[in-house]
């Protein structure tokens, strides 16, 4: 589905999305794969999150062992 659709954006912006784009690429292609990286790393941080909140809730098995000795 093609929808032309306007996005406003600052000179500034544009050439660094143009520097960007590969040749033959579309600024299409280029944001779905912005985009896409985005939430990749927005999944990864996120994944740093929890596992950081378990390491500080959690006893190691190192403090379990030399608790019951």
């Amino acid at each position: 589905m093609s929808a032309d659709k306007r996005i406003p954006t600052t000179e500034e912006t544009w050439r660094q999305l143009h520097a960007l784009k590969e040749p033959g690429q579309t600024f299409d292609e280029l944001l779905a794969e912005l985009i896409q990286e985005h939430r990749e790393r927005r999944l990864a941080e996120r994944a740093r999150e929890v596992r950081d909140a378990d390491r500080e809730e959690l006893t190691s098995l190192d403090e379990l062992r030399g608790a019951s000795e």
